[in-house]
Parts: structure tokens; sequence; C-alpha cells
């Protein structure tokens, strides 16, 4: 990949075409001044051969000082870049930055242009070798960054790619700067030729965090559908119905069946009812399958809205908060969050749950739907005690914010 107009803007920082040649008499040898204004003349008109044949001409007389070189490599290094040759351009750019001539404080712009000669030329060494020089010295800027990180990435290099990458978002989140979408693409790429499932998820967390879509949300969520803790599983369903990350008709049978296990038939309700709306399922097959659970799921929602009421009163009977924080779960299905975050923080304050993570995500979610972000983003940071259900939480935090 070539950026021929970022490497013109730089070199047109660095490069002396605007000098005049007869004015830099008391530097330049009266042997090489006439030569050296043929090829400014000659840059000026875009003739570019004819500016590196003359620069180059300046450079074999006889007589010629050390300033006549400098301008002659700055005339070469100018129009060859112009005329997309960067052998030649890189090769006097490099001939004068360690000259005396150059000062102090153009040797950044003059790097960065030579980074990106060597980018345009593929001459991928030379780039981690200016980029990284760059950052140790503390002149590299964002565009110096990106370019270190797709010469790692354009050469297969994947864990380079993954440890640069991943260093210099974290630096950027330090700096409380949003990180490129471009460079958590490549970390979250490598990390999956890697086989790097904690990096890959760390990677698409980070997109959905500064730029969230549902293709996002839909790449982070499939790890998590397979997740052995249930309570994770079927969390992150509701996660992807709520961000609309749902994949093919696959995921919403199995948040529909997942939805009846866990005793909230309303729920496989709803999500079988969108499927069908937005005709996800298309083999005659699978039409007819979950016709039958649709069916099977009013059925069931029916019975449990209309035993809430017994439901409740064996909550306030248990001597632990599970049935509770089941019962809250019920009122969510039904679209009351009102009375299941009521639920769910009577079983929390009773106690004796089987599951307190679960308990805290599901309040966390009743919370975020009655409107209540702040509280909401209060449950899902008390979650603890399993990887996975962590995870979920933290997403769902991403997503009350």
């Amino acid at each position: 990949m070539k950026y021929p107009a970022l490497a013109l803007a730089l070199v047109a920082v660095i490069a002396t075409t605007s000098f005049d040649v007869a004015a830099q008499a008391n530097k330049n040898s009266a042997a090489a001044a006439t030569t050296l204004a043929a090829a400014q003349t000659a840059s000026k008109a875009n003739r570019w051969a004819e500016c590196i044949t003359k620069a180059r001409e300046a450079q074999g007389i006889s007589g010629k000082n050390a300033y006549d070189d400098f301008i002659a490599n700055e005339l070469i290094g100018f129009c060859a870049t112009r005329s997309n040759d960067y052998a030649s351009a890189i090769k006097a750019y490099e001939a004068n930055l360690s000259t005396s001539f150059v000062d102090a404080k153009a040797v950044p712009a003059r790097l960065k242009a030579l980074l990106q000669l060597h980018y345009s030329n593929r001459g991928y060494a030379k780039v981690i070798e200016y980029g990284q020089r760059m950052i140790k010295e503390g002149s590299a800027d964002a565009d110096t960054y990106l370019l270190v990180a797709q010469t790692y990435y354009q050469q297969g290099d994947n864990k380079s790619t993954r440890d640069f990458v991943g260093k210099w978002i974290a630096d950027q989140e330090r700096r409380g700067q949003r990180p490129r979408e471009n460079a958590i693409q490549m970390y979250v790429t490598a990390c999956m030729r890697l086989k790097d499932e904690a990096c890959s998820a760390t990677g698409f967390e980070k997109l959905v965090t500064y730029y969230p879509n549902p293709a996002g949300w839909a790449n982070l969520m499939q790890s998590l559908f397979a997740s052995r803790n249930d309570a994770a599983a079927f969390n992150a369903y509701r996660l992807a119905v709520d961000v609309g990350a749902m994949g093919g008709g696959r995921d919403y049978t199995e948040m529909a069946q997942r939805a009846i296990e866990n005793g909230v038939p309303a729920e496989a309700q709803s999500v079988l009812q969108v499927a069908f709306e937005r005709k996800v399922f298309t083999e005659t097959r699978d039409i007819e399958r979950n016709t039958r659970l649709l069916n099977a799921a009013k059925e069931r929602a029916a019975t449990a809205k209309a035993g809430l009421a017994k439901q409740a009163s064996e909550a306030a009977a248990a001597k632990t908060g599970d049935a509770a924080v089941k019962l809250g779960q019920a009122h969510m299905s039904f679209g009351d969050h009102a009375n299941a975050v009521k639920a769910i923080e009577s079983g929390i304050a009773k106690g004796g749950l089987t599951n307190a993570g679960e308990a805290q995500l599901v309040l966390g979610i009743a919370q975020l739907r009655a409107g209540n972000k702040a509280a909401a983003a209060k449950s899902f940071g008390a979650v603890k005690g399993d990887a996975d259900l962590e995870r979920v939480a933290k997403l769902w935090a991403l997503r009350a914010k």
C-alpha cells in the first residue's frame, strides 16, 4: 500500500524547492551554481527527469563544495519523489540527513518523510528502524505508529503486530485518546491469526467500546454464546438481541430454547416473533420447527404470567433469594422492569444465592431497561466469580454507556 499524497506533503516540508541559487552565492560554489539553478528551474516547471539530471551533473562538477551536494540532493529528493522514483529520493534525503546543513529541529520531519518513502518503496526494515527511532526520541505521531503497525501487518508478522499495536492502543487510552479504528482492526486480526482467544476478545471489546456497530458486537458475542457458563451465554444472547447483533436463525432458535429452559418463556416468544418478522428462517424445516417452538413458548408464557402471584408468594416464603431473582427475571421477560428490579433486589438482600454474580448481572439488565443507567453500571461492576460472566457484565456496562 502506498501513500504518495502523504509522502509529497512531508517532502514539501523538508525539500528546499523555493531557494534561489543566486542568493546562496556565499554558500554555493561558483562552479556549480549555474547548473543547480538549471535544476531548480526544471523542478519549477515540473520537468522531473531534467531536474534530477542537472542536480546530479552539479554533483560531478570539479570544484563544487559540500553545500552544493546538499542542495543537489534536496532537488533530487524532491523531483524523484514527484516522479515516484522513491529509491533515488531515499538515497538523496538519507545522504542529507546527517549533514551539518540540517537543523536539529528539522530532523523529525525528515525522518517521517523517509519513513513514508521507505514504506512506499517496500523497504519495511527501514520503516521499522526509523519508526522505532522516532518513538524512542519522542517525535512519533499517530501516522508514524500506524505506518509501523501496517509494516508488521503487511509482512504477516502477527506477533509483532499484536504486541506493537496492543501497546500503542494502551498508550492512547492512557492519554485519554480514542484509539484508531484501523489499529484496533489490525490488532484483532493478528490475535485471531495467532488463535489468541483472550486477545481477540479484548480487541472486539475495544471495537464495540470506541466504534460500536452490530457487526462488531456480533463477532464479540459468538465466543460468549459458546460459554460453558449457562448464565453467561444466556445473558450474552440477551445483549445480542438488545444491540441487534444476533446472527442467523440458529442464534434465535438457541436463545428461545435457552429462555424456555431458564423459565422465561415470554423471552422465547418475543425473540422468535422478532425472528419471524425479520424472515431469518428461510428453509421450510426451520420455519416449521420454529413455528412449533413459538407456539410452545406462547402457551408457557401465558401459564407463567397467570402464575406470577403464586411465584411471588413462594419467593417471599423461600429461605434464600434464588426464587426472588427468578421472579424478577419473569417480570423482566414480560417487560415489567420496575417490579423486576424490586424482586431481584429483594433476592440479593435475602442472600444464600446459588449464583450471586448472575443475580447482580440480571439486576443490572433490569435497571438498565428501567432507565436507570447509573444503578445498572454499579450492578454490572459488582459481578464477580466467573470470567465469562464478568466479561458479559463488562459488555453490558459498555451498553449502559
